[in-house]
């Protein structure tokens, strides 16, 4: 709920040029409402636990913590507001903090897992420069072939395209990782 209501409260604060379909093309944006869901989806009895909801969990715990990279490393770190620290601070910590502390304890095979989390930032780019050229409104900087060349386009999406590779492997082999390091624990003998 404190995902959601950050996004709620930014959009209500955000400048008047920006109308709402701009406001939702923000990946930070929509990396929170994804990790408000899955939080969400993760504390409903019934919901907990099953598969597709842990393959969303470690989805948000992807796009968030990239969102926090990216914002600290790229776009300069500058959270200003509550609504700011809570989408660029607090959410990218916490939601991978959940899933590297609770991993789902069922077998997500890792390739296929983080193939499929893939899809949603790939299509964004997608989204993101197809709606750029009909408007001429990038929600990044970077993205802007047309003012900043294809110079700084390539580097950035590159050096974030690696980051979301890397992530993404790493965050879908924890579980199994985790699992196996459990099991081995138990097997020692205790002295």
């Amino acid at each position: 709920m404190f995902a959601a209501a950050a996004v709620a409260a930014g959009f209500l604060q955000r400048r008047p040029s920006l109308d709402t379909i701009d406001f939702l093309s923000y990946f930070t944006t929509l990396s929170n409402l994804i990790g408000a869901a899955a939080l969400l989806a993760g504390a409903v009895p019934g919901l907990h636990g099953r598969a597709r909801v842990d393959w969303l969990r470690g989805a948000a715990a992807l796009y968030l913590a990239i969102t926090g990279l990216v914002y600290a490393l790229v776009m300069g770190g500058d959270a200003g507001t509550w609504t700011g620290w809570a989408q660029h601070r607090v959410m990218p910590v916490a939601v991978p903090l959940d899933w590297l502390l609770f991993a789902t304890a069922h077998d997500l095979p890792a390739r296929r897992t983080a193939l499929g989390w893939l899809a949603f930032p790939l299509a964004y780019l997608g989204y993101t420069l197809a709606h750029g050229v009909a408007t001429s409104w990038y929600p990044y900087p970077y993205l802007d072939t047309a003012e900043y060349g294809f110079g700084p386009f390539t580097s950035y999406t590159s050096a974030i395209a690696v980051l979301f590779v890397v992530l993404a492997g790493l965050l879908a082999a924890w579980p199994a990782l985790r699992r196996r390091t459990a099991a081995q624990r138990r097997r020692r003998p205790s002295r």
